[in-house]
């Protein structure tokens, strides 16, 4: 078995993969260019790729002996999953694995953004700092406020798990309500603009696609209170960032925490970077050691699977195993 993978990872994963197939990895800390990517999953049985590849329907056309592609995440946003089915190609991702890594961040994200953390620090490295004062880079409060929590699926339910330390009310809004809902004491928005206009806090946890990109725009951000807050841990696309950061220096909202872009990294030029009440992170919402072996782990166990003709752990088009 030939498999293509196009990062090192963390743990001994590769170690197991190298044990029984003949593993090609991409040597460099950066993504693969794309036509060595085309030409790599041309003679790959199995591909184990991280988000920011693109597997396009160009590359699958070149990929005739391809049947698992094992992606590094749990969103797949970055696969044509549709030419990979018509393909009988299995499309697995790492879900669970990375749920409280990427709560964490979100929650610290929520705090940081609240109570102007960012500037705090800027202001001392850069011994700006004279004294304290009563009025000195006053925030607004995170405990006992309302999250607006939107998309309530794994990471969102853990989110939840965590602001009920901090007393905080439950907004959710979605299609679905899960069996969850009184346990963690969540309160359901008929809709997204109710959730909208009554969180101090909003949450984005919904996976990049159609019916969610640009989910959060102009329109939606004039909806929320002026003291609020933003916090974006899923898909960059999900919100307008152009909208974003006129809301941000408009004073539309209060500030926002973002670990992910419509673009990565984020440009050198883009707005965003400007912004003092605008707390950035490099998509770093998996990054800590449980979370990172695991998802490598479960990478190579679902690639593993597939090629040795079992049923992986986590498969998004199941139907082609059948």
């Amino acid at each position: 078995m030939r498999v293509f993978v196009t990062r090192f990872l963390p743990g001994d994963a590769l170690d197991r993969l190298r044990s029984v197939a003949d593993v090609q990895l991409w040597p460099e800390d950066r993504p693969v260019p794309t036509e060595e990517l085309r030409a790599q999953a041309a003679q790959a049985d199995g591909l184990l790729c991280t988000v920011v590849d693109p597997i396009d329907r160009d590359l699958l056309a070149v990929a005739r002996r391809l049947r698992v592609i094992s992606n590094y995440g749990v969103g797949y946003d970055n696969i044509d999953v549709a030419a990979a089915t018509a393909r009988r190609i299995a499309v697995c991702n790492t879900p669970d694995v990375l749920t409280n890594a990427t709560a964490d961040i979100a929650i610290g994200l929520m705090i940081a953004a609240c109570r102007r953390w960012w500037e705090a620090e800027q202001l001392l490295r850069e011994n700006r700092w004279g004294s304290w004062s009563p009025t000195l880079l006053i925030g607004q409060p995170f405990s006992r406020q309302t999250l607006g929590i939107v998309g309530l699926g794994k990471i969102g339910q853990a989110v939840a798990q965590r602001a009920r330390g901090f007393g905080m009310e439950i907004l959710y809004s979605g299609r679905r309500r899960p069996e969850t809902e009184k346990q963690l004491g969540l309160t359901w928005c008929s809709s997204l603009e109710e959730l909208l206009r009554d969180s101090d806090i909003v949450s984005l946890h919904v996976p990049l696609t159609e019916t969610t990109r640009g989910l959060i725009g102009a329109r939606e951000l004039r909806l929320m209170k002026p003291t609020a807050v933003l916090v974006n841990t899923s898909r960059g696309a999900v919100v307008d960032q152009a909208a974003l950061a006129v809301a941000l220096r408009e004073r539309w909202i209060f500030a926002a925490g973002l670990d992910v872009y419509e673009r990565e990294p984020l440009p050198a030029d883009d707005p965003l970077r400007e912004l003092d009440n605008c707390v950035l992170l490099p998509h770093i919402g998996s990054a800590e050691t449980t979370a990172r072996i695991g998802m490598a782990d479960l990478a190579v166990d679902n690639l593993l699977a597939v090629l040795e003709g079992r049923r992986p752990r986590a498969c998004v088009n199941p139907e082609v195993l059948d």
